[in-house]
């Protein structure tokens, strides 16, 4: 059979009547940026996450950019992440000027490894910005006397997320929260931070007449707003069917290839699996019209954009290897087991030709 990645649709499809009616909703206010769609959906979702305030912005980058902009984070200053990540976060320390210093991850978690943050502390270092990878929460990391932002694109409603002052999220249509078209939330703990970044989002402004920052023009669109409050009220049950799904791949693919290992709180964006014949086992997926995706090759630290940090193949050697080995398999809320069944045979089929 054939099988996606992911199904968005499959998700969303139940809900079009109502996403119908939000759409009419809006259409009859004739409000399209800003306005009570906006502002509630701030306030839903600040409850849901469990965080004094929520500020929303255009996509999950411009989160990440508004925030080191409101933490004054720039040039001269450095910050550390993941070398094994989306390029989007190391991107918008970049753009502020300021420096990406990366660090290897841990080989079971594919988060950041504590020891490794703890080697490139600075007295430059301005903030440390751990990823909740692929929905698994990241380690705490406030112990190191800097801030922590939360690079949580992948994992709204994962457990220990938004404990910080600030973390960030995507609702890119494939994320677990997810808009029809894109948009961004930073969950903020802090008044005169969720002050400042309301301020950048819009200009630098609060009153469209005085411009007290040199701002951005970043606003969530009241559409998808009013789309997100809808979503919002399923996404814990979307993360318990992923938890479920997860656990059914964990006992088909039992001694075929390396699964993650579940932990409190991971809400699987996507199931990556681990195995040193991942191309032979990514082409048998391809041959049985199967989706699925290789992530982060080549890892950021070795990307053209970023040579200028000077790193090299061999500085990273766990991420190196996640690069080489990940497989991540088709999820989404709502797959079923046959589907799952079906990924499972064609990968044990695949694994058995390797071995023999």
């Amino acid at each position: 059979m054939s099988i996606p990645h992911v199904d968005v649709r499959a998700q969303y499809a139940p809900l079009i009547p109502k996403l119908q009616e939000a759409f009419a909703r809006t259409l009859d206010t004739g409000q399209f940026i800003f306005g009570p769609e906006v502002e509630a959906f701030e306030r839903e979702a600040a409850e849901l996450l469990g965080t004094e305030d929520t500020v929303s912005c255009a996509n999950g980058t411009d989160a990440i950019v508004l925030v080191l902009d409101a933490l004054e984070i720039g040039p001269g200053d450095e910050v550390i992440c993941p070398a094994f990540t989306f390029y989007a976060t190391a991107e918008a320390i970049a753009r502020r000027g300021a420096t990406p210093v990366f660090a290897d991850i841990d080989p079971v978690s594919l988060n950041l490894e504590p020891s490794e943050v703890e080697q490139r502390i600075t007295p430059k270092t301005k903030a440390i910005m751990p990823v909740h990878l692929f929905g698994r929460p990241a380690p705490d990391l406030s112990g190191f006397g800097v801030p922590v932002i939360e690079d949580a694109a992948q994992a709204f409603g994962a457990g220990g997320i938004a404990t910080s002052v600030v973390s960030t999220f995507s609702f890119f249509p494939t994320k677990n929260l997810f808009a029809l078209g894109d948009g961004g939330l930073i969950a903020v703990n802090d008044a005169e931070v969720a002050q400042r970044l309301r301020m950048l989002r819009f200009h630098g402004s609060e009153s469209k007449k005085e411009f007290v920052y040199v701002g951005y023009n970043s606003r969530l669109d009241a559409l998808q707003a009013s789309f997100l409050r809808i979503f919002l009220q399923h996404i814990t049950d979307w993360n318990r069917q992923r938890r479920e799904a997860a656990a059914r791949y964990g006992d088909l693919l039992d001694g075929v290839v390396e699964t993650p290992v579940d932990e409190d709180g991971h809400v699987y964006h996507m199931y990556c699996v681990r195995s040193p014949e991942r191309d032979r086992l990514a082409a048998a997926l391809k041959d049985a019209d199967i989706g699925f995706a290789v992530y982060y090759q080549p890892p950021l630290h070795l990307q053209p954009a970023l040579r200028y940090l000077g790193y090299t193949e061999g500085d990273f050697p766990e991420t190196e290897k996640a690069s080489r080995e990940n497989l991540c398999l088709p999820l989404w809320a709502g797959i079923t087991e046959e589907q799952q069944a079906e990924v499972a045979s064609v990968l044990k089929r695949a694994s058995d030709l390797v071995r023999s």
